[in-house]
């Protein structure tokens, strides 16, 4: 089932507007997970997504410790090679894997960097990864321009398709980009937290693709979230320490998802793809990660890639976010 597909800068590669993203994949049992989680229903998750069109899959080396990179693997096993989505992987977080609680540190020196990549390779298995971002800036001394060079090197030999960055800001981009092309950059960006405009708007302006994460805010944008569900969240969910899901901002949170309901309705969508399709319609963003533990979850969101909101709509969202006051950041995308 074809979806629509937008270039990914200067990448050559076109990706649909959604993503699967595959960190609840990573199970549980690690400092940011999302509780525990069946590899079968996350296989099953990702060839529904794959099956419906959706031709890229987003992983990470840390998400449970590598076992997410492992779980994608085994879902592309059964998918004939020229039906298989890009994959999508991250670097620059190490681990200590007797201590699984104990927070990755952030590595950037360029051998910690080759390593992770060699890594992801094995666990994947494949001959080279389509686009590989290093994950937060380094805070192990390394330089932004050494594991940029390091990201370079391994696209010069073939290990890497494309190579970006997730989570640096507008200045660390511009420093990059001197020493060779950022191919993409990964920034949160939802109706709750929309603090990135700056970033985006630079990648427009040096045609950098960008895949943001969180779009539906980790769940509490999906319309299936209440004070009462995040008491029951599992000991193991890194969402019960995050402030988005705490105190008046919770409240705030729950009152948008409220707020946007009736739009959804009047779309004849679903909140969850509404929520993703506002995110969509910023001009800069190439597409959204979207995540999901089960073909259900997919479904829920599967709209957003054909949804186009209109001026009118864009109106409503904005004025649901003002009368909220949820997060922070500009109520509609520009020009709009």
């Amino acid at each position: 089932m074809a979806l629509p597909t937008r270039p990914l800068g200067k990448t050559g590669m076109s990706i649909t507007s959604v993503g699967f993203g595959a960190w609840a994949a990573g199970g549980g049992g690690w400092a940011f997970s999302w509780g525990p989680q069946d590899d079968k229903d996350s296989i099953a998750a990702i060839r529904f997504a794959v099956e419906s069109g959706v031709n890229w899959v987003d992983t990470a080396g840390i998400y449970g410790l590598g076992h997410s990179e492992e779980v994608v693997g085994m879902a592309m096993k059964d998918i004939p090679e020229a039906d298989r989505p890009y994959i999508f992987t991250k670097c620059g977080l190490v681990w200590d894997a007797a201590n699984p609680y104990v927070p990755a540190r952030r590595a950037g020196a360029a051998e910690s960097i080759r390593s992770d990549c060699e890594a992801s390779l094995r666990r994947l298995g494949v001959e080279a990864i389509d686009l590989l971002q290093m994950h937060w800036p380094a805070e192990d001394g390394a330089r932004l321009d050494d594991y940029w060079a390091a990201l370079l090197g391994l696209k010069e030999e073939g290990k890497i398709r494309a190579a970006g960055l997730s989570n640096h800001n507008a200045a660390q981009l511009e420093q990059a980009e001197a020493l060779g092309h950022v191919d993409t950059l990964q920034p949160p960006f939802s109706a709750v937290r929309r603090l990135n405009a700056p970033e985006i708007a630079w990648c427009a302006a040096h045609s950098t693709g960008v895949i943001v994460y969180s779009p539906m805010q980790a769940g509490l944008l999906t319309g299936h979230f209440s004070v009462e569900r995040v008491a029951q969240l599992h000991q193991d969910d890194w969402r019960r320490n995050n402030p988005e899901f705490q105190g008046e901002r919770l409240a705030a949170n729950l009152a948008l998802a409220g707020a946007l309901a009736p739009i959804a309705e009047e779309k004849g969508t679903t909140l969850a793809a509404l929520a993703v399709a506002w995110v969509l319609a910023w001009p800069g963003i190439t597409g959204a990660i979207v995540g999901a533990r089960s073909p259900s979850q997919v479904e829920g969101w599967l709209p957003a890639a054909r949804l186009e909101l209109t001026k009118a709509d864009l109106d409503d969202v904005a004025a649901a976010i003002e009368s909220t006051r949820a997060g922070e950041g500009p109520l509609r995308p520009p020009g709009s």
